[in-house]
């Protein structure tokens, strides 16, 4: 999936576009500010497709001077969909919390990183996720956790999953890789504490 474009799932149109951004606030925008967060289009073609999901209703106008503000209608039918659609990252992240949930054992420390966490990832990026498991866990039981979890996430989402493991052990031994360094500047927890994370790397 695009995180980017979360909609182009069900339509690659920049009517989907359109979309997303008035779902990620509840508020009202110009043509003009839609132009800004959308440059890559033209003014003219997010004004057709506001007039295109005006007449749908999904997208009501209000006229302000010479202008016009347009908001997301929420009561529409077809609002709850296009919320969750432009949700898809919260929504995967929530899956891999719950998943990871019923591990047994579970990790000590898990977070998504890369491009997925930074909110940049297209449908041929990664999902980068580090795993960090006790000590002493047999590997095929660990093994297979790990497994069943990168199908599901490669189901979920249409892109390959790529989970990086460490030991605790290897952790503190390994504390100086950059995969660390990243996770904790820009990674997001899905299991375990950041705290922890950041003890076990901080140098002796």
């Amino acid at each position: 999936m695009d995180v980017q474009r979360p909609l182009a799932v069900v339509t690659p149109t920049l009517d989907g576009d359109v979309l997303a951004v008035f779902a990620q606030a509840d508020t009202t925008y110009t043509t003009g500010q839609l132009h800004r967060m959308l440059p890559r289009f033209s003014e003219d073609g997010i004004r057709k497709v506001l007039g295109r999901l005006s007449k749908q209703g999904v997208v009501t106008s209000e006229r302000a001077g010479n202008t016009y503000l347009y908001s997301f209608n929420r009561d529409h039918l077809a609002a709850g969909p296009i919320l969750e659609l432009a949700q898809l990252r919260v929504t995967l992240l929530s899956r891999i919390e719950e998943r990871l949930a019923t591990w047994r054992p579970p990790p000590v420390y898990a977070a998504v990183f890369g491009s997925m966490a930074r909110g940049t990832a297209t449908t041929s990026s990664d999902v980068d996720l580090l795993l960090v498991r006790p000590d002493g866990v047999a590997d095929d039981e660990w093994d297979a956790q790990v497994a069943a979890l990168a199908s599901a996430i490669s189901k979920w989402t249409g892109n390959d999953a790529r989970p990086i493991e460490f030991t605790v052990s290897d952790t503190v031994a390994r504390r100086e890789e950059r995969i660390f360094t990243e996770v904790l500047a820009t990674g997001l927890t899905v299991h375990g504490e950041r705290a922890w994370l950041q003890r076990q790397i901080v140098a002796k």
